[in-house]
């Protein structure tokens, strides 16, 4: 039987570990995933919050703005659109200052 203590111990370890590796997770997100992700859905009627909310819940910095999604992937930010019938969720494009 494991000491009191030192299951404690080890529940906050482990704990500590799934927290950072979640975190870990978002900055870890590449350009490459984020097409493999939206790729792997279609929604012809996707809207923009619709798009914005389910990029923030896969861990990714993204915030709907006007006519798209802002997003922000490892400080260089992309405009996602949603693009109707074509195939993915969107049209993913660098954002022009």
């Amino acid at each position: 039987m494991i000491h009191p203590k030192i299951r404690i111990i080890l529940f906050i370890m482990i704990s500590l570990l799934i927290g950072m590796l979640q975190s870990a997770s978002a900055s870890g997100n590449d350009i490459i995933e984020l097409k493999e992700r939206l790729s792997s859905f279609d929604d012809p009627k996707i809207t923009v919050q619709d798009l914005a909310f389910f990029l923030m819940t896969h861990n990714f910095d993204a915030k709907p703005t006007g006519n798209g999604v802002e997003l922000d992937l490892d400080g260089t930010i992309y405009k996602l659109v949603p693009n109707g019938n074509k195939p993915g969720l969107c049209d993913i494009s660098p954002a022009i200052p």
